[in-house]
C-alpha cells in the first residue's frame, strides 16, 4: 500500500502557507524537521500517518541522546504537533498523538541587552557621520535613519530593512509594520526618528534624480535580488559604527537594539501588554523575558550598593 505521509505533508505545507500565512522560512523548518521525523520511522517501519505517541517519544529521546539541544528537540515537537492537529482536523486521524508528549526542559536564557549610554553613543557617532557631506553621504545618512527607527521601533531587522518607499510619503508620528505572518501592526515613531527619516528621504530623492533611476519599491533599496538591504550587511555595518563609537561590537547587532528597545520601556515603567504590541509578540510570554532581565538587574543593583550587602563582601 502506498505510503500517503508525503502528500499530507505537502497539504499541511501549502495549508500553513495559505490560510495561517507562515513565512518562507519557517514551511523550509517545518518540511526540514518532518522528513527528519518521517525518515526516522521508516526505519521503525512506521508511517508518519500512523505514529502513535510512544514512536514520537522515541524520536525525541533519539535526538536527546545524539546531543540536540533542549531548545531543537521544542522546535521538532512543536512542528509535530502543528502536523498531527492538522491530520486530526482533516480526519485522516481520530487522535493526536503529541497531546501527552511533554516539551523538553530548557533553561531560559536572558537576552543580550544594551545600556541607555551604550545606544546614546551609538546614536551619537551615527548621527555625527550622517552630518558630514561629500562622497557616501547617502550611505551614512542611511545608517543614521536605520538605527534611529529600529530603537525607536524595536521592529524586527526583516522588518526593518524591507520597508516600503511609500513611508517616505506619509506624514505622521506613527508607521505600519508588516511582520510574521503578514500581520500588520502600528508603532509611533520619535521626533528623531522622523527628522532621519526625512533627511534620508530627501538625500534618496536627489541621488535617483542624479543618476536618472527609476523609483525603487524599497525604501533601503540594494541591487541584490531581493531588492531591499541585506540584513546581513545592515548587521556588519552596525557592529563597524560600534567600533567607531568605542563600543564593543560583538555585543552589538541589530537584535540585540530591538532588546534594548524593549528593555528601556520597561525600566521606564511601560506596561508589559503595550511593549508585546509593539514588539509584535502573540503570545505575551515571549514579552516576559524582558522581566527576567530587570529582575537581575534589580538583583545586581541592590547587590552592588545596598549597605548591608557591601558589609557582607567586607566579612567575607
Amino acid at each position: 500500500m502506498k505510503d500517503l505521509s508525503r502528500a499530507h505533508m505537502e497539504s499541511f505545507l501549502e495549508m500553513m502557507s495559505a490560510e495561517r500565512g507562515a513565512a518562507g522560512n519557517t514551511l523550509v523548518s517545518y518540511e526540514r524537521d518532518l522528513d527528519d521525523l518521517h525518515s526516522f520511522l521508516a526505519a521503525r517501519n512506521t508511517r508518519l500517518t500512523e505514529a502513535g505517541s510512544a514512536d514520537l517519544a522515541a524520536y525525541l529521546a533519539n535526538m536527546a541522546a545524539q546531543g540536540f539541544k533542549a531548545s531543537s528537540q521544542a522546535r521538532r515537537l512543536s512542528a509535530m504537533r502543528q502536523f498531527f492537529k492538522f491530520l486530526y482536523a482533516e480526519g485522516i486521524r481520530t487522535d493526536d498523538p503529541t497531546g501527552i508528549l511533554d516539551a523538553p526542559k530548557k533553561g531560559r536564557s536572558l537576552p543580550k541587552t544594551m545600556g541607555v549610554d551604550e545606544v546614546s553613543r551609538l546614536l551619537a557617532q551615527a548621527a555625527q557621520e550622517a552630518a558630514m557631506t561629500g562622497p557616501g553621504q547617502l550611505a551614512r545618512a542611511r545608517m543614521f535613519a536605520l538605527i534611529e527607527l529600529l530603537y525607536a521601533t524595536g521592529m524586527r531587522v526583516s522588518e526593518l530593512v524591507s520597508l516600503p518607499a511609500k513611508v517616505l510619503d506619509q506624514d505622521g508620528r506613527f508607521l505600519m509594520v508588516r511582520g510574521k505572518g503578514n500581520k500588520e501592526r502600528l508603532v509611533p515613531l520619535s521626533r528623531a526618528a522622523i527628522a532621519a527619516l526625512k533627511t534620508y528621504g530627501e538625500l534618496r530623492a536627489h541621488e535617483l534624480a542624479e543618476r536618472q533611476e527609476g523609483e525603487s519599491p524599497w525604501l533601503f533599496p540594494s541591487s541584490g535580488k531581493q531588492g531591499f538591504l541585506p540584513r546581513q550587511v545592515f548587521a556588519r555595518d552596525l557592529k563597524d559604527l560600534a567600533i567607531r563609537a568605542g563600543l564593543t561590537p560583538s555585543t552589538i547587532s541589530p537584535h540585540v537594539m530591538r532588546h534594548a528597545f524593549a528593555s528601556h520601556l520597561l525600566q521606564n515603567g511601560a506596561d508589559l501588554r503595550v511593549v508585546q504590541e509593539l514588539l509584535g509578540h502573540s503570545d505575551i510570554s515571549t514579552t516576559q523575558i524582558y522581566t527576567h532581565v530587570l529582575e537581575e538587574r534589580l538583583h545586581q543593583l541592590v547587590q552592588t550598593h545596598h549597605p548591608l550587602a557591601k558589609m557582607a563582601k567586607k566579612l567575607d
